[in-house]
């Protein structure tokens, strides 16, 4: 346990950050997964479901929380996937 005040925070600081990033990434992972059933079962609103996964991992990307090689690869993945299935 840091003994100096500004290490103290930063602790702190680091401990919300991290709250944040996992409950982001979490949705993001959901969405994804959401986006890869919808392909895979055919289902009619698969194209917005993968519209709405490529806006969230864009928005993960600016965020910082992936980084945006990643990001784009996860959306080419996903764009791959559902030409494939047209």
């Amino acid at each position: 346990m840091p003994n100096i005040k500004s290490a103290k925070k930063r602790v702190k600081v680091i401990a919300t950050k991290t709250l944040r990033n996992k409950t982001y990434n979490s949705a993001l992972k959901t969405t994804v997964k959401k986006a890869n059933v919808a392909i895979e079962t055919g289902s009619a609103d698969k194209a917005e479901a993968v519209r709405l996964a490529m806006k969230k991992i864009d928005q993960a990307a600016a965020k910082g929380i992936l980084h945006k090689n990643t990001a784009a690869r996860k959306k080419s993945a996903l764009a791959r996937k559902l030409n494939a299935t047209a």
